[in-house]
């Protein structure tokens, strides 16, 4: 069977967690071929490079692949300065043409995994609780202005291990596995900046023939 083998360059290593959607959302439309993730990690190579333009080149280098997605949180600049930002560390990179998608949560990429209380749960490592965990309605997480540390909040509630035994929870762990305990992400599709990464990957997967 073929691949389609893409590759993630993200801002940092928590941010892997949007391979799972990454390859969700390419699973739509890549009907032919098993599409293959990969992560951009720099941790092992010595002087890694800071600028936007010499990673990008570094990323395709490290982690041979068909397409690119580059990883921005927006934090407070808005979605079009780091789409902008993006492509011009592409254009002043080593392979300006090489395909490549903009991936820019608003505002961070916990935002995009506050929809499932199942998942949540799972990733609690709590599965069957009862504790009342309030999540966001999904149309309105990019305006919440810290959704990571909401997302931590969440998964040590759902825990319900207690105020004693909560100081253990190992929050960053369950926080990097619940993108995989996510089956779905169609409710994503209700945010703007979700929305408007996919109609950029559908153009490319249609100018590219895959």
């Amino acid at each position: 069977m073929k691949q389609l083998r893409y590759t993630l360059l993200c801002d940092g290593s928590s941010d892997r967690s949007l391979l799972p959607i990454l390859t969700w959302l390419l699973e739509q439309y890549i009907t032919g071929s098993a599409v293959v993730s990969r992560w951009a990690d720099f941790r092992m190579v010595p002087s890694p490079p800071r600028a936007l333009a010499a990673r990008i080149g570094m990323a395709v280098e490290l982690r041979p692949c068909d397409m690119l997605f580059v990883h921005r949180d927006a934090e407070r600049a808005s979605r079009s300065d780091r789409v902008s930002e993006i492509r011009k560390a592409q254009v002043e990179s080593r392979n300006p043409r090489f395909p490549a998608v903009c991936v820019v949560p608003v505002r961070m990429t916990e935002a995009w995994l506050l929809f499932d209380e199942a998942a949540i749960r799972k990733a609690a490592g709590n599965p069957r609780g009862r504790v009342e965990l309030e999540l966001p309605d999904p149309r309105e997480v990019e305006r919440i202005p810290d959704p990571k540390a909401l997302l931590h909040c969440l998964l040590a509630r759902a825990s319900d291990l207690g105020r004693r035994r909560s100081s253990t929870f190992p929050i960053r762990i369950a926080a990097a596995r619940l993108a995989e305990m996510i089956p779905d992400f169609t409710p994503l599709r209700q945010l703007p900046a979700f929305s408007a990464m996919e109609q950029e990957l559908r153009q490319l997967i249609q100018e590219k023939g895959w």
